[in-house]
């Protein structure tokens, strides 16, 4: 009887301590609170448009995240081709709110979404954007070049017309390339021959290009003269083109039965094998003039020191900054990079060159009164803002160009 007494108090405590039946529920906005407490935040405003200024195959999304809830651990990108299909192409971390989807498709719809995802599972999700890409023709960014590339053009196309025209165009004179024909009569001269070495590159250099060009100059002057040319060289596309140029230099000096074959050879392709082979014709041969025209590396001071070892002038010239030093101190006159160039239009006289070259220097000259303006500008605009405003255009200029 006492355990019953004793289970029958304690249902009659349990009934007294327990909520009435018509009690009025929890205020709403406790669970609201208690809900937007564990709400993860979401990607909103989302926009997909095709990437400004490309080559095309991408398309960029922007987003921005809500304010309120538990941020998520990272998002993901959600892409839908026109069939439906859906899959994740990118995976960022929290934080980002923008993408550029690069494996897009030119001309294809595609669909976007991000996710937020916490603790692995997917919480929160954006709206659907829509976007096509396609590729824009003018990059608006280098307006400016393109406008200088068209005058850089238009001057050049005009210089090249006037020396058509037979109009003489003032080049600066060089002094090592009014030696030619000097070194060329000293060999014929003294009875010896005249060694020409267009570098050792092979015809797709452009110093080799140009070495080839005065080789067919130097090949009229030793024709003119009746003196021999010797040309060794590392390449046998090279060789072969020497033997044509050499050949047509002696067709229009009047001497094709002076023109031999066997003066043009190909030794190796190996670097010091060629330095090598060359410097053994300089000793056997004595050569009274030695050209030095094209690309040189480490062999450049082994072959310019030997050819003063046998007493011949030389005249050097090539466009490897780390070789010109050498042949300023073993060579009687040098060539410094862009007077390799230069040489070819200053001795052939072609109109396409020789306009090519003034253009080139009249650009030239418009940069330099750019600089100049520019930091004259720059220097007296902190004390007059409408001067302080050109020399910061002039200066996007420059770093655009």
């Amino acid at each position: 009887m006492k355990y019953l007494l004793a289970f029958m108090t304690v249902l009659l405590l349990s009934a007294a301590g327990a909520a009435p039946a018509d009690s009025p529920d929890p205020p709403e906005n406790v669970v609201t609170e208690a809900a937007e407490e564990f709400q993860v935040r979401r990607a909103i405003d989302l926009e997909a448009s095709d990437t400004p200024e490309d080559a095309g195959g991408s398309v960029r999304l922007t987003w921005r995240m809500e304010t309120e809830g538990i941020a998520p651990d990272s998002l993901g990108v959600l892409r839908s081709d026109p069939s439906g299909a859906e899959e994740l192409i990118k995976t960022l971390p929290e934080g980002f709110v923008m993408y550029d989807d690069d494996s897009a498709e030119d001309g294809t719809e595609y669909s976007y979404r991000i996710v937020s995802y916490l603790d692995g599972s997917t919480e929160a999700c954006s709206d659907k954007a829509e976007a096509v890409s396609s590729a824009q023709w003018i990059y608006h960014g280098r307006i400016g070049m393109m406008i200088i590339l068209i005058l850089m053009g238009a001057v050049i196309v005009y210089y090249i017309e006037s020396s058509k025209r037979g109009k003489k165009l003032y080049i600066r004179e060089i002094a090592g390339l009014t030696a030619v024909d000097d070194a060329v009569g000293r060999a014929t001269e003294m009875g010896k021959p005249v060694l020409y070495i267009p570098g050792i590159a092979d015809m797709d250099d452009i110093q080799t290009i140009a070495s080839i060009v005065i080789l067919g100059r130097v090949a009229r002057k030793t024709a003119e003269y009746g003196s021999t040319l010797l040309v060794p060289t590392s390449r046998s596309v090279v060789m072969s083109v020497a033997q044509e140029v050499v050949k047509e230099g002696y067709l229009q000096a009047g001497r094709p039965d002076a023109y031999n074959r066997e003066n043009i050879q190909y030794l190796t392709d190996d670097q010091f094998g060629y330095a090598a082979g060359v410097d053994g014709i300089m000793v056997r041969e004595k050569p009274a003039a030695i050209f030095l025209l094209g690309t040189f590396y480490a062999e450049s001071l082994i072959l310019a020191e030997t050819g003063r070892s046998v007493g011949a002038i030389q005249l050097a010239g090539t466009a490897m900054p780390s070789q010109i030093p050498f042949f300023v101190a073993a060579c009687d006159y040098t060539l410094i990079g862009e007077e390799l160039f230069a040489a070819s239009a200053y001795l052939s006289r072609e109109p396409k060159l020789l306009g090519s070259l003034k253009g080139q220097d009249a650009a030239k000259l418009f940069f330099v009164i750019l600089i100049v303006v520019g930091v004259i500008a720059a220097t007296i605009g902190d004390y007059w803002s409408p001067l302080k405003s050109f020399a910061e255009f002039l200066r996007k200029l420059v770093t655009v160009t």
